[in-house]
């Protein structure tokens, strides 16, 4: 049987075939669903296969694939974890086989049980021996805090619990297959690497050329890849995945995603960010000081956010010296009743001062209409964004000099590059250590095609699809927005128009929030027999 559905941008097949018996009472059947995809982003395109388990109560596991999806009777061996002397103290060894991790975690006591996630951990049965395994580990996009402590987590857990000793390391990005270049990576290479910024490996964007990547990976003789990057990168470890997959090799393709912005979908919170919000405090506190210390001080902050302004709202939150933070998400203007020059000039008039913080991706419709600029696009598809951060410092010189005749003395900062090129804090360093080694345990378990997340505080395995069709985006009728609001006093820039939009696009988004594919009756028509791994 196969339904072709239009939803949003993507076509929908749901393609079915007998399901065997499940292993459990509570799963009451298994489907393929194929999702055709069509990106522009690094010309991506072909089709993610997702894998739907049903249960009870609304139950909706989206599930990642598994060796034993399509290399029928590959044989498992005992996990050496359980003769590790490091994990004899621990109570359960092995994580369940029917474990899952709840995507909504509040709900009402009569509501379906919602989508679910596998969960992350070792299992009892391995699909590698120790002497078998070849893997490697490659870094692609921006920067970002904790890039080298997850490489050396990668390459300590492989040695450590698992006992492999053949890592490699590919240098410049995906490019790096086919260029040849590789370091080998051991406990001892790695040792310190986290005390620094930036990746050892090197990085670029772009570069993705599918059947070149796979091909090196077959004459390496690699069959574990970890592949580090942001919803880009993790779309090609899709496309690598589906690569692999047709050309029925026993070759792990597991993400771990990146981005300091925090817009990466589903997980809770992403690698870096937390340092970066950490680092971005010495930016505000020194506008603070800068704006505070003359008369009419102005003191203007630029931050990353391209699409999410988490860091700009966070940093905020954190510092309580912000008057305004400006988003993406939230619209602003300039002039007239409500608008910024207006709240600024109160601003100046109650306090003698202002800071501002904004993220890059602000204002830039503004900008450009006010600019009539082109827009560009970079290697990995991302449009650049013209400099919000000099526009406004000149809007606002021009407006109160020129038009209030009032003398203000404007300090722009910005810290973009510097935030995202440190070494992790403790807690990211901690965060990156569980999602390494999360991966390696996934990779040695049989699971392919997935990246690595916290959900609701538990690390899971989730398929590509989920983490690259959307972006996680500050939302503006939450209460995190509304505390910032709060806490700044600053005005919305919202009209009831605009409020009634947002409140309607997010109820939009909660319904959908079940599950990227709505196949319960399709699915249950489907056959009644599946497996679980």
């Amino acid at each position: 049987m196969c339904v072709r559905k239009k939803r949003k941008k993507s076509a929908i097949c749901r393609c079915f075939s007998g399901i065997p018996k499940p292993q459990s009472p509570n799963f009451q059947s298994v489907a393929t669903v194929c999702k055709i995809r069509s990106s522009t982003a690094m010309g991506f395109s072909g089709t993610d296969h997702m894998k739907i388990v049903l249960g009870d109560a609304g139950y909706v596991l989206e599930d990642v694939p598994h060796f034993s999806d399509f290399i029928p009777d590959l044989p498992t061996y005992p996990n050496p974890l359980q003769h590790n002397p490091a994990y004899s103290v621990v109570k359960q060894y092995f994580v369940n086989v029917d474990d899952t991790v709840p995507q909504k975690i509040v709900v009402h006591k009569d509501s379906p049980r919602g989508t679910h996630f596998r969960r992350a951990g070792p299992r009892q049965k391995v699909y590698f021996e120790s002497d078998e395994v070849h893997a490697c580990i490659v870094t692609c996009g921006g920067l970002c805090p904790g890039l080298n402590t997850v490489i050396r987590e990668i390459v300590c857990g492989l040695y450590d619990m698992y006992g492999v000793s053949r890592v490699l390391g590919i240098e410049g990005g995906y490019r790096g297959f086919y260029s040849c270049n590789t370091i080998p990576l051991t406990p001892k290479i790695v040792n310190d690497i986290h005390k620094r910024g930036g990746t050892i490996l090197g990085t670029s964007r772009g570069g993705h050329d599918t059947s070149k990547i796979v091909d090196s990976i077959q004459d390496r003789g690699i069959n574990q890849v970890y592949i580090i990057g942001g919803d880009g990168t993790q779309k090609g470890a899709s496309v690598i995945f589906e690569e692999i997959k047709r050309r029925g090799l026993k070759v792990v393709v597991a993400g771990i995603p990146k981005t300091i912005d925090n817009d990466i979908a589903v997980i809770d919170k992403s690698f870096g960010f937390g340092t970066a919000v950490e680092e971005a405090q010495r930016a505000i506190n020194a506008a603070h000081v800068e704006a505070e210390s003359i008369e009419n001080g102005v003191g203007v902050v630029k931050l990353m956010g391209r699409y999410s302004g988490f860091i700009a709202m966070y940093a905020t939150l954190a510092s309580r010296d912000v008057d305004c933070c400006l988003i993406p998400e939230s619209p602003f203007y300039l002039e007239g009743k409500g608008g910024l020059f207006e709240f600024i000039e109160k601003r100046l008039k109650e306090n003698g001062h202002v800071v501002l913080v904004l993220a890059e991706g602000a204002g830039q419709e503004l900008m450009a209409e006010s600019m009539r600029a082109m827009s560009h696009e970079d290697a990995s598809g991302n449009k650049q964004l013209l400099d919000v951060g000099l526009w406004i410092s000149q809007k606002i010189k021009d407006h109160f000099t020129e038009r209030k005749k009032m003398v203000i003395n404007l300090k722009y900062i910005d810290p973009t590059y510097m935030i995202r090129a440190i070494p992790s804090n403790a807690s990211d360093n901690v965060y990156c250590t569980l999602l390494a080694q999360s991966a390696v345990h996934g990779a040695m378990a049989g699971y392919t095609g997935f990246t690595v997340g916290l959900v609701n505080g538990r690390h899971t395995y989730i398929p590509f699809y989920r983490v690259t069709e959307t972006q996680n985006q500050v939302v503006i009728t939450d209460r995190m927005w509304a505390r910032l609001l709060s806490s700044t006093n600053q005005p919305s820039f919202l009209s009831s128009e605009d409020i009634m939009e947002s409140k309607r696009k997010e109820e939009e988004s909660s319904s959908h929030s079940l599950g990227s594919v709505n196949c319960n009756d399709d699915c249950m028509e489907a056959g009644k027999e599946g497996h679980m791994h």
